[in-house]
């Protein structure tokens, strides 16, 4: 799994409060807004589970867009 920007403690520290920082870290997001926690456990229960039997050697990015394949 390959998370893009996720709102957890380690990025909050790094974006210090700073509303500037964080507009501009959403402005790299198509979705515009910064990752949940929540959502890439989900990719990964997913990746987990019987409905992802036939899933093999595959980077899943999970970043709301960033990276275009």
């Amino acid at each position: 799994v390959c998370p893009g920007s996720t709102r957890t403690p380690m990025l909050e520290g790094f974006m210090g409060g700073d509303p500037k920082i964080e507009k501009m870290m959403r402005a790299g997001v198509p979705l515009g807004r910064l990752g949940r926690p929540d959502e890439i456990a989900a990719a990964i229960v997913w990746l987990c589970s019987d409905a992802a039997s036939f899933v093999v050697g595959h980077a899943m990015a999970v970043d709301g867009g960033s990276v275009i394949q």
